[in-house]
């Protein structure tokens, strides 16, 4: 069902949103989105958004221009400019900063984002794919997660099941893992 939804999905511009346990596959289903669609060809961009501190996320992402913060004696071009015309794959986006979830909801609405310390907004046209493992529906009753982004980002969704629910993968994968390190040998 999910090799369908993604042949499906893959020439879309929507943004993807991939729900599973750690473990479940969620970056290789990304890729199989990304190496189905029509971008194929353009790179594939992935960022960790967990494993980036909470003060650095934003020009991670947007960029900055110099002299926008101590330290940032150069422009720098963010992700979401490194993948025009491309995906941009952001993993644990349930763990972003809510001040960041605002910033990226207007890229994903508009298509538009501003470098820290920039008077001035770039048009950019990226495919977003983004992966948590946080329970999303909890997170906005919380207000750890922004109700409006998160209909936003999950215009496709796909729940992966976890592998003690799907007991016939074990050998393929196995097999996969096998095959894989005999060729590293």
């Amino acid at each position: 069902q999910i090799r369908e939804l993604i042949a499906q999905i893959a020439d879309s511009r929507a943004p993807v949103l991939i729900c599973g346990e750690s473990g479940t596959g969620k970056e290789l289903v990304a890729r199989a989105i990304h190496g189905t669609g029509n971008r194929r060809g353009r790179p594939f961009i992935a960022v960790n958004c967990a494993a980036v501190s909470d003060t650095l996320i934003d020009s991670e992402l947007f960029g900055h221009e110099r002299g926008a913060f101590t330290g940032a004696v150069s422009n720098h071009r963010g992700l979401f400019e490194a993948a025009d015309g491309a995906v941009l794959f952001l993993d644990e986006i349930g763990d972003v900063p809510i001040q960041t979830q605002v910033r990226l909801l207007r890229a994903l609405q508009e298509g538009e984002i501003r470098p820290v310390g920039s008077a001035h907004s770039r048009q950019v046209d990226v495919r977003v794919i983004a992966a948590t493992n946080v329970d999303l529906d909890k997170a906005m009753t919380t207000g750890r997660f922004r109700e409006d982004l998160y209909y936003r980002v999950s215009t496709f969704r796909i729940e992966l099941p976890p592998l003690r629910t799907r007991r016939d993968d074990i050998p393929i994968i196995a097999q996969h893992l096998l095959d894989k390190t005999n060729r590293r040998a």
